[in-house]
């Protein structure tokens, strides 16, 4: 039996982005898009629960990282990429997709924090209501199998 396809996102779900632009507008408020300066996205801590969630999700699920570019900084991608080997491993970079039409992507389910209704499978709205931590999407995902 095939495992189940999930589609995990970065910013703001597996990674604090909310946080680290709160942090570099304070500190250099003149910048616009602090987004597109150098290190930002590769600077990004994880979220409570994340790394632990990702671990066990694995475990039980095909698993994917499914984020989107900034089209502002051409070096997200690299730094993202560097970002899932520092905190998630080299072997993890494999199921690494970076992609700003998260709806071409075929899956059961997409743990993200902005809605897209053209994905076809199950939105997992994270931190909602119904999702406002990493505890409830694993307790919902393993209820699923």
């Amino acid at each position: 039996m095939q495992k189940q396809r999930v589609f995990i996102d970065m910013d703001n779900t597996l990674c604090d982005y909310r946080g680290r632009f709160k942090e570099r507008k304070k500190l250099e408020p003149e910048t616009k898009y602090p987004q597109s300066q150098y290190g930002f996205f590769a600077g990004l801590e994880p979220l409570a629960g994340a790394i632990e969630s990702y671990r066990l999700l694995e475990q039980h699920f095909e698993v994917y990282i499914l984020t989107a570019p900034s089209y502002r900084n051409p070096l997200c991608y690299t730094e993202k990429r560097v970002w899932v080997e520092q905190h998630l491993g080299l072997s993890t970079t494999q199921n690494l997709i970076i992609c700003q039409r998260k709806g071409l992507l075929i899956g059961d389910f997409l743990i993200d924090d902005h809605p897209y209704p053209e994905f076809r499978g199950e939105q997992l709205l994270f931190d909602s209501p119904q999702f406002p931590s990493w505890k409830a999407v694993t307790k919902y995902l393993k209820n699923q199998l």
